[in-house]
C-alpha cells in the first residue's frame, strides 16, 4: 500500500506529461494538415508576392515600394518581358548628364511599359526621335498620383528635368490616391485634405505589408499557416484608411514644385472619363488626350507596341505644339 501511494504521485506526473504530448502531437498534426491544405487551395491572398508587382521590387518607407536598382529579371503578365533598372530604380537606361534638355514622364505601369518590351515604350521610341534631348521614364508599376509626387522629389536633384509630363492613368489613378492600400494589401502614403483647407501626407513610414513579411520573415517565408497569422496581425494593426480624392490638390502641387524649380509641367490622360479636363483647363496646364491608343484586352488594358507609338505621337505634338521642343 506504502509503495502505491509513493508510485500515485509519479503516475499522476506521468499522466500529465503523456497528456501534453498527446496534445503536443494533435496540434503538430493539425497544423501540418493547415499548412498542406493551404499549399493545396493556393490561396492568392498568401502567395508571396513583392511589393510593386512581384518583380525586383523592395519595401520603401516613405513610397511604399520603388524597384530596386540594377536589378535585372523578366516579368510575366499577359506576355513575359525582360525588365532592367538602373541605377536610380527605374526601368530606363542611365539618365548621364544634363547637357541636353531633360524631359521627365512620370505615371504608373501605363508609363513603366506593362506587357512590352522596353524599346517599344513611348519613351524609348521618343528617345530615338529626339536625340538631342534628354528622354527618363520615371513611371513605377502601381504608383498612383501621391506616390509620383514624392518620387519627383526625390529625383529632382539628380534629374533636374526642363520639362515634367505627368501621365494620368484614368482608369485607377483616383482609386489609388484616396487610399493607403492598393493591389492587394500593398500599403502605400496618401494625401488627406484638411478642414482648414490644407493638405498633409499619412502613413510615413509606410507599414510593411504582409507580402513584405511573406519575403522578409523566414517563418512567414516557409509557412503558410505563419501567413495566416501575420495577415491577421497586419490587418488589426493596420486597417484600410480610405480619403477624399486629392487628385486635382496633387496635380496643382505637382505643378507648383516643378515650375518654383524652373521647369514646365503638362499632363497627358490615359482615356476619356478623368474628368481632369476642367481642372486642367481652369489651371492653365497644358494637356492631351491619348485615347485611341491600341491596347491589351485584361490584366489592366496596357498599351500594345502600336499603342505605344500613337502615345509618342501625341506627347511629341503636345510638347511640340506647347514650344517645349522644337
Amino acid at each position: 500500500m506504502a509503495a502505491d501511494r509513493i508510485d500515485a504521485p509519479q503516475r499522476a506526473r506521468r499522466g500529465l506529461w503523456r497528456a501534453i504530448a498527446i496534445q503536443l502531437a494533435l496540434a503538430v498534426v493539425t497544423l501540418a494538415a493547415c499548412e498542406a491544405i493551404l499549399r493545396v487551395i493556393d490561396l492568392r491572398y498568401l502567395r508571396e508576392s513583392k511589393a510593386g508587382f512581384g518583380l525586383t521590387y523592395a519595401y520603401d518607407a516613405e513610397l511604399g515600394w520603388l524597384p530596386v536598382a540594377n536589378a535585372v529579371g523578366q516579368y510575366t503578365g499577359m506576355r513575359t518581358t525582360s525588365v532592367s533598372h538602373n541605377s536610380l530604380g527605374l526601368r530606363d537606361v542611365e539618365p548621364g548628364g544634363a547637357s541636353a534638355k531633360t524631359i521627365l514622364f512620370l505615371g504608373d505601369s501605363f508609363v513603366w511599359g506593362y506587357d512590352v518590351e522596353a524599346d517599344d515604350r513611348f519613351t524609348d521610341r521618343m528617345r530615338r526621335e529626339l536625340p538631342r534631348h534628354r528622354i527618363v521614364n520615371g513611371g513605377i508599376a502601381g504608383y498612383g498620383t501621391d506616390q509620383e509626387y514624392l518620387l519627383l522629389r526625390r529625383l529632382w536633384d539628380r534629374i533636374r528635368p526642363d520639362v515634367v509630363v505627368l501621365v494620368f492613368c484614368t482608369e485607377n489613378d483616383r482609386r489609388d490616391n484616396s487610399t493607403n492600400s492598393r493591389y492587394g494589401g500593398h500599403f502605400k502614403p496618401y494625401l488627406e485634405l484638411m478642414p482648414d483647407g490644407s493638405a498633409q501626407f499619412r502613413g510615413q513610414p509606410v507599414p510593411r505589408s504582409r507580402h513584405v513579411y511573406f519575403i522578409e520573415n523566414p517563418l512567414a517565408h516557409h509557412s503558410w499557416v505563419a501567413r495566416v497569422a501575420v495577415s491577421a496581425l497586419v490587418e488589426i494593426n493596420h486597417p484600410a484608411v480610405y480619403v477624399a480624392d486629392p487628385t486635382e490638390r496633387l496635380i496643382g502641387m505637382m505643378r507648383d514644385f516643378v515650375q518654383s524649380h524652373g521647369a514646365r509641367f503638362m499632363v497627358g490622360l490615359q482615356d476619356k472619363g478623368s474628368g481632369l479636363e476642367p481642372f486642367l483647363t481652369a489651371q492653365n496646364i497644358p494637356f492631351t488626350s491619348l485615347e485611341g491608343a491600341e491596347h491589351h484586352f485584361g490584366d489592366g488594358d496596357h498599351w500594345t507596341p502600336n499603342g505605344h507609338a500613337f502615345v509618342a505621337r501625341r506627347l511629341t505634338t503636345l510638347l511640340s505644339e506647347t514650344g517645349a521642343i522644337p
